[in-house]
């Protein structure tokens, strides 16, 4: 490409830097010679949406949700054209961006399902009957007390480490976590059971990045070409789209993990109304993942009452 620097935007904490320098990384080595400058950017989700300012966070948010709060201000840089790209978690970007505004790549997907992180001696094999578990998901909360009705959740806020330190500060049997995230903050000694999305769907882009850009930036637009990845492409439009019919996001907790296979693609939801309502599991396989919004359309016409 013609420009030698782009500049890119991405939150602060240590696990949006890590994943945004890998994207910068895996940038650099496709185009030789190219300078990535890192641009941090704090949101107003992350001002508002910790602790007691949870509140005030939901009722700033509007019609994207709390997580429109976690990419206003990046997505108003890219606007401005502060910023030439952005890096998102695909499960923290809202369905509806803002106008003007693509996922220029969705960079290949790392593991998405949700592990298990115990206390020594602990697994989710092997969960005590009124197992501490730590999570501040609805999502969550809803599909763990579907597998262990008597365990008792605990809420939990912070970055990873933290998250991690008050396995034991809090003593509980153990916390639930990305995947991902560990991997990506090359948190590789620490003991994670994977969690099968039979049992915690995990939330709808969980795993992936998104890379976000102006929509009339052709060259760049050009130049993310190869890093995107088709099959996460679609498996995560999928998601997305089921997310944005369901109505999830917001109020609803919601999960969806489709699987392309050959010419096929399988979506495995999860959906309730709220945190009293009635859980709604659906899964098909459709033999052509060209009707992969047919099949996002059909699912969430299948769990919404």
């Amino acid at each position: 490409m013609k420009r030698k620097i782009l500049k890119m935007g991405t939150r602060g904490s240590a696990l949006a830097r890590a994943q945004a320098e890998q994207t910068a990384d895996a940038l650099r080595r496709l185009h030789p010679g190219l300078a990535v400058e890192t641009v941090v950017i704090e949101t107003s989700g992350d001002r508002f949406a910790a602790g007691p300012f949870q509140k005030a966070a939901g009722d700033l948010a509007g019609d994207r949700g709390v997580k429109g709060l976690f990419v206003k201000e990046i997505e108003q840089a890219l606007l401005e054209e502060r910023i030439d790209f952005a890096v998102h978690s695909a499960k923290d970007l809202p369905e509806q961006l803002a106008q003007g505004l693509i996922v220029g790549a969705y960079p290949e997907r790392e593991d998405p399902r949700d592990v298990f992180v115990g206390r020594p001696g602990v697994s989710w094999a092997d969960l005590p009957p009124r197992a501490k578990i730590g999570t501040s998901s609805l999502r969550r909360k809803l599909q763990i007390l579907a597998a262990h009705p008597g365990a008792v959740i605990v809420a939990l806020r912070g970055n990873v480490d933290t998250r991690l330190r008050k396995i034991s500060l809090e003593g509980l049997d153990g916390i639930i976590l990305a995947a991902a995230g560990l991997r990506r903050l090359g948190k590789n000694d620490v003991a994670a059971d994977p969690i099968s999305p039979e049992i915690i769907v995990p939330a709808p882009g969980q795993g992936a990045l998104a890379v976000e850009i102006r929509a009339g930036d052709l060259e760049l637009r050009d130049a993310l070409k190869l890093l995107d990845h088709p099959r996460t492409r679609l498996e995560v439009e999928c998601e997305r789209a089921f997310s944005a019919e369901s109505g999830g996001g917001c109020s609803s907790p919601v999960g969806a993990l489709a699987r392309a296979e050959n010419a096929g693609l399988s979506l495995r939801v999860f959906w309730a109304a709220g945190e009293n309502s009635p859980v709604r599991r659906w899964m098909k396989t459709c033999l052509d993942a060209r009707r992969w919004t047919e099949l996002a359309a059909e699912a969430a016409q299948a769990v919404k009452p």
